[in-house]
């Protein structure tokens, strides 16, 4: 299953703000965008005072490599997100955030069982977990209201979700889904909205860039 393997940080510099794609890390004084906030590269720190007002489709393209880069998608994916968006009813921009919200390696995460998304595709890809009783492990897996995702009962002996347990409940968790820490499980309430996603994004941007 292809996925970008390069260094994270990196990824948030070039788009100049923080994209929580290293959990904890991106809350302390080690995170990146604290010390080096600029674009990567050799010439990086100058380009930042040289560059002059960006283009619409330089906009447009930034915002959706940024949109890509939270969720951990690649391209041709993340075009198949948009045609399916595109496709339903309602804004497509606000369709297309939640297809991607609904993705199980981001319900994992959002409900607390990851510190990011990056490791709740892993903790999925692993088989640490099911959906309606069922193992499930593929994280582009789609959740829908009254899914319930749970810890699998082999999983539960491990250190990881033992202290995971601890931690559930003292993170913020949106109100499309419910958590249970004691079981290790969450229900999905509702399709996710707009207003769930606190990463700033500009969602029209995308649409105006694959709408070309």
């Amino acid at each position: 299953m292809a996925r970008y393997t390069g260094p994270v940080c990196k990824l948030c510099r070039r788009e100049g703000q923080k994209l929580f794609l290293k959990g904890s890390r991106c809350m302390s004084p080690k995170c990146a965008i604290e010390k080096r906030n600029y674009p990567p590269g050799q010439h990086g720190r100058e380009n930042t005072f040289r560059r002059g007002r960006a283009s619409d489709f330089a906009l447009q393209l930034r915002e959706k490599q940024k949109v890509r880069r939270i969720y951990g998608i690649l391209e041709r994916q993340f075009r198949r997100y948009f045609r399916q968006a595109l496709g339903r009813s309602g804004l497509t921009g606000e369709n297309l955030l939640s297809v991607l919200e609904s993705r199980l390696d981001n319900t994992v995460y959002r409900m607390g069982f990851a510190e990011s998304r990056a490791q709740g595709r892993q903790l999925v890809q692993h088989g640490h977990f099911e959906v309606n009783g069922r193992r499930t492990n593929i994280p582009s897996y789609s959740v829908r209201p009254g899914d319930k995702v749970v810890v699998r009962e082999g999983s539960r002996k491990r250190t990881y979700f033992k202290d995971v347990r601890d931690l559930m409940g003292e993170r913020l968790i949106p109100e499309w889904v419910s958590i249970n820490p004691q079981s290790l499980s969450g229900e999905v309430l509702r399709p996710p909205k707009r207003s769930d996603i606190e990463i700033t994004i500009n969602e029209q941007l995308v649409v105006e860039y694959y709408s070309r």
